[in-house]
C-alpha cells in the first residue's frame, strides 16, 4: 500500500490547524473570564528572543498553505501577516484551511520526486525532494510553530491538554 503526498500532508495540515483554532478560542475565553487583556496572551513569549503567540501562529499557516501548494504545483498564496485579535488569527486559520482544501489531490501526484527549491535566489538556496521537503523539512517546520503556539497558552494558565493538541482525527 502506497501513501499519496495528498494523504500525508493537506489531511495533517487540516487536523492540526483545527485544533490550533479550538486552543485558541479557549485562550480566548480564558482571557475574557480571568479579564487579561488579549494582547497579552498574543504577545506571550517564552524567552525574549523568540516570537510571540501571534507570529507562531501566522507561521504554521504559512507552512500549511505553502507545503501542499508547492507539493501540488500551485501558487503559495501571500497573507499580509497583520492580525493583531484571536478573530484574526482564527480567519487566518480558516483561509488556510479553505486554500489547501481547494488543492487537487490528482495534482499531488509524482510530486515526492518534484524538486522544490528552498530560497531561490539567495545564499541560502537549496533544492530538495518534494518528499524530503514534506517529511523533513514542512512537516517538522509547521510542528515546531503548532507545538509552540501551544506550550506558550499552556505556559500561561490556559487549560490545554493533549487532546487539545490533537484534535480530531
Amino acid at each position: 500500500m502506497t501513501l499519496s503526498m495528498h494523504a500525508a500532508s493537506v489531511p495533517v495540515f487540516k487536523q492540526m490547524l483545527t485544533s490550533l483554532g479550538d486552543v485558541l478560542s479557549k485562550a480566548e475565553a480564558h482571557a475574557t473570564e480571568k479579564k487579561i487583556d488579549p494582547a497579552v496572551l498574543l504577545q506571550t513569549r517564552l524567552f525574549p528572543d523568540m516570537f510571540p503567540l501571534v507570529r507562531q501562529v501566522q507561521i504554521a499557516c504559512d507552512f500549511a498553505k505553502s507545503v501542499p501548494a508547492r507539493l501540488a504545483g500551485a501558487d503559495v498564496p501571500a497573507y499580509d501577516d497583520s492580525e493583531q485579535s484571536f478573530a484574526e488569527l482564527q480567519a487566518r486559520i480558516a483561509k488556510t484551511v479553505a486554500f489547501i482544501d481547494g488543492l487537487d489531490a490528482a495534482a499531488f501526484d509524482g510530486s515526492e520526486q518534484r524538486t522544490i527549491l528552498l530560497r531561490p535566489g539567495t545564499p541560502k538556496e537549496r533544492s530538495i525532494s518534494g518528499q524530503g521537503y514534506l517529511l523533513n523539512y514542512g512537516l517538522p517546520q509547521f510542528f515546531f510553530h503548532v507545538t509552540t503556539a501551544y506550550a506558550l497558552l499552556r505556559h500561561n494558565g490556559i487549560e490545554v491538554g493533549k487532546k487539545d493538541f490533537m484534535g480530531t482525527y
